[in-house]
């Protein structure tokens, strides 16, 4: 079985942090299954954490929920290092970092539910999916 490996947008993190009931939360809840392999950097992972900090109140989460939950993704994620040797490609410097951290890590695949902010990463072996279309991939979705 192939294990693919992936790079999650914030806006999946965030869907997956509001709501148990969707494809985000699935996504999360198999991240050590060994069905794939996320990748993460520096910059990503401080984003993930700023975003989710300011929900709350909003989520069913605390600070320190949300940073367990970092720990956790740090603990098993593959670490790598980005050094912005071609930006920009994308419209959004954000989307330029995912995407650079995607192409360092030799990814499959982004996910994310602004696939059109990721047009032309083609060009780099690389496709832009939402959690659904890759829990589907994968068998994790009937």
């Amino acid at each position: 079985m192939r294990v693919y490996q992936i790079v999650i947008d914030t806006n999946v993190w965030i869907a997956a942090l509001r709501s148990k009931r969707g494809a985000s939360h699935r996504l999360l809840s198999l991240i050590d299954s060994g069905k794939f392999e996320i990748n993460i950097s520096v910059p990503l992972i401080l984003e993930y954490e700023e975003t989710a900090k300011r929900l709350v109140g909003e989520i069913a989460l605390t600070e320190q929920d949300i940073d367990d939950i970092l720990d956790y993704v740090c603990k098993v994620a593959n670490h790598r290092k980005i050094y912005y040797l071609w930006r920009p490609f994308l419209s959004d410097l954000e989307d330029d970092m995912v995407l650079e951290l995607a192409v360092t890590s030799e990814c499959d695949f982004i996910i994310t539910f602004n696939q059109s902010d990721f047009r032309g990463i083609e060009r780099f072996g690389l496709a832009a999916i939402t959690p659904q279309q890759f829990l589907r991939l994968i068998g994790a979705l009937s």
